[in-house]
């Protein structure tokens, strides 16, 4: 049974056929599904079912996790159904014209625009209510939502910056913002940004739209950001991002205030035996150390700037300071199927996150970043309270159970370094 048919798992993914009766068109057989357009799709049945499929896939009603809805085959927004999908616009003006003949095109078209928006949000919108409502400890939201499209990357001028007109639009979305309480945005790279300092160009400017979204509904807590990430190359799936590709990727989402990554990938990238031993190298000798790295520097910089009252947010988002562990201080070893970080932090690496970083604080918390003396009692304090002796502790422990259980070098992972 593929992974996402197995009710209550921590990430819930809704695609077409998994939640409701989704209206859309089948480009490649013509074939309309569920009325084709949003406008002709019965809303009523379509949430019924999407009540059985949530207690299908989530059957728990107190358990945690993401939820994630991904339709793909229309957008809300009128003007953004272009290339294959302006068939919804098409469809839309030919639906409307057939119960009023006495309409011109451009009256036709500007009037199906409206009833397609209206018609779009109410799905949509509908679908996170019921989410919220049913599973109100699962984060809702829309996969790509929000969008940058700051594609153009092979131009000399390439900044990454979401043009102006793609903000505006963004921002005519905001009952998408005020009804979701996850933003999923896409940062999958194509070959040619392969170890191209574009990619991170790229990726901090889609996280930084996401996160500028998040903040415009009034409320008091902004919706948190998971960027998805894809392991290979969305246009050479059988090449995996390099350290450099992982760095502009999941390392600048964290850096400018990310909440977390979606680690997506399709059954077509690991479908035979190959593939899946390839992968599974790839995670033990480069993905998993670099996101216990990452994350392990987040909590380190939450813990000691931000009080561990908020999360460690990049005080200039267009600078190359990535939240990394200080390879001179850290080692992540890999022991009997675990990763573990041994070290300790010096006041120098403290007062680098200070004079780099900022402090976004969590919901209802006070977190003002310390000042570097503030850093340093706070250090002598973790001292006092036995952090480094449970350091030493662990780093003996380590040692013993490697000789007892003989691990040579060959499967131990260590001194991850960026």
């Amino acid at each position: 049974m593929p992974l996402l048919q197995v009710p209550g798992q921590f990430l819930s993914l809704f695609y077409t056929d998994r939640l409701g009766l989704y209206p859309h068109v089948d480009l490649g057989g013509r074939k309309q599904f569920n009325g084709g357009i949003p406008q002709r799709g019965n809303l009523k049945a379509s949430m019924n079912k999407a009540k059985a499929d949530v207690n299908y896939y989530i059957p728990s009603k107190t358990s945690r996790g993401l939820a994630v809805i991904d339709w793909e085959e229309w957008r809300p927004l009128w003007d953004r159904n272009w290339g294959t999908k302006r068939i919804y616009q098409t469809l839309s003006v030919a639906h409307l014209m057939q119960t009023n003949h006495s309409l011109t095109i451009r009256q036709a078209t500007e009037k199906a625009k409206q009833q397609f928006q209206v018609a779009a949000k109410s799905f949509m919108s509908g679908m996170l209510t019921m989410g919220r409502a049913m599973r109100p400890n699962y984060l809702w939201g829309f996969y790509l939502f929000p969008n940058c499209y700051n594609y153009g990357w092979e131009k000399p001028d390439y900044t990454g910056r979401c043009s102006k007109e793609v903000r505006g639009q963004n921002d005519e979305l905001l009952w998408l913002w005020e009804s979701s309480t996850a933003l999923y945005p896409s940062i999958y790279l194509q070959v040619s940004l392969a170890d191209n300092p574009r990619a991170a160009l790229m990726v901090r400017n889609r996280v930084q739209e996401a996160l500028r979204v998040s903040a415009l509904p009034r409320r008091s807590g902004t919706a948190p950001v998971f960027a998805y990430v894809r392991p290979v190359f969305v246009d050479q799936n059988r090449r995996f991002l390099s350290q450099g590709d992982l760095v502009s990727t999941i390392g600048e989402s964290a850096a400018v205030g990310g909440s977390g990554a979606v680690l997506w990938g399709a059954s077509a990238d690991f479908n035979d035996q190959t593939s899946c031993a390839a992968l599974s190298s790839y995670l033990s000798s480069t993905l998993n150390p670099y996101i216990t790295n990452v994350t392990v520097a987040a909590q380190l910089c939450s813990n000691f700037l931000c009080r561990g009252n908020g999360r460690c947010v990049r005080k200039k988002y267009n600078f190359n300071h990535y939240l990394h562990l200080n390879p001179e201080n850290f080692r992540i070893l890999y022991v009997q199927k675990r990763y573990l970080v041994l070290g300790r932090p010096t006041l120098t690496d403290l007062k680098s996150l200070n004079r780099r970083f900022t402090c976004q604080c969590y919901k209802g918390l006070s977190c003002s970043p310390r000042t570097d003396r503030e850093l340093d009692k706070a250090l002598m304090f973790s001292k006092k309270q036995g952090l480094y002796q449970k350091f030493h502790t662990l780093n003996k422990a380590l040692l013993d159970d490697m000789q007892q259980a003989s691990i040579t070098k060959d499967n131990v992972k260590k001194n991850f370094k960026v």
